[in-house]
């Protein structure tokens, strides 16, 4: 591997139950959290100055941004730790913007990881822990870049249970979809923390325990972008799809298969005009 590159991976959500709301208006989540197949790609090349160049398919939705994630999360790195933060990274961004699928905090993540590696930094977990805490919610489970159980606002973080081989399909309408705007509009209660087994055998048993568990961002995110009910209808109805349900705050809606093989069959024949679609593997 190239040390001076790093993965950010694609975050799933297989449930996201708001449990409550604290007095400064930041929800209280429980979540299992795994990553995909799919990644953006983050390298940085030796510069006295710090930069970003944004490539990709979907680089030009990054075009706007005058401070970017990555740049935040690279100075917020450098005045903790009392260093210059220099470097010209360069971002592949494959994954889609406002997509509920952390492609914005993976990106931040793998520049917290990447950054430690070439400034030769070892700050403790605590300070990691602050640093990906004040970058956003996601942005802690994301600097892990493996399967966690995931609580509070976001910080904190166990252990998931053992998950079996799998495959996954993502399907994105095309639509942005900011996460605050979908908290706003929830009407309904809170949900309970949801009682997870220590682990699945098969894609089956998975499924047989979330069936029983929701993303409660869903109905509102459906009542602002309806495309993502008709997204969830086409993929139950794939041959093999065992789950179909919608990560994060969406717009961004996934199927579970019993194989990566099915899964990338299914993300074949659902690639269509304005959507954007990926099959493979879910990461263990």
């Amino acid at each position: 591997m190239n040390p001076n590159a790093e993965f950010a991976p694609a975050k799933i959500n297989l449930f996201l139950h708001v449990t409550g709301r604290r007095a400064d208006g930041y929800h209280l989540l429980d979540s299992l959290v795994v990553f995909a197949g799919i990644a953006d790609r983050l390298v940085v090349e030796p510069s006295e100055m710090l930069s970003l160049a944004v490539t990709g398919p979907f680089a030009a939705a990054l075009s706007a941004e005058s401070d970017n994630l990555v740049l935040r999360a690279a100075r917020t790195l450098a005045a903790e730790c009392g260093v210059r933060a220099t470097g010209a990274l360069s971002l592949d961004k494959r994954i889609p913007v406002a997509s509920g699928i952390g492609g914005g905090s993976a990106d931040a993540a793998a520049a917290v990881r990447l950054l430690c590696r070439v400034w030769r930094l070892d700050p403790d977990s605590g300070t990691l822990d602050r640093i990906a805490a004040g970058l956003g919610a996601d942005v802690p489970v994301c600097l892990r870049n493996r399967s966690m159980r995931m609580n509070g606002v976001g910080e904190i973080l166990t252990p998931a249970p053992a998950l079996p081989p799998c495959g996954l399909v993502l399907v994105n309408p095309g639509i942005p979809l900011a996460t605050a705007s979908v908290f706003r509009a929830r009407s309904r209660g809170y949900s309970r923390n949801a009682t997870l087994p220590d682990g699945w055998d098969t894609a089956q048993e998975l499924v047989a325990s979330l069936s029983g568990l929701t993303n409660d961002l869903e109905v509102p995110a459906i009542g602002m972008v309806p495309e993502i009910r008709d997204v969830l209808r086409v993929i139950s109805n794939t041959r093999g799809c065992l789950l179909a349900r919608m990560s994060g705050s969406g717009a961004t809606c996934f199927g579970l298969f019993a194989n990566a093989a099915e899964a990338e069959a299914a993300a074949t024949e659902l690639a269509g005009p304005g959507w954007w679609t990926w099959g493979g593997s879910l990461a263990r």
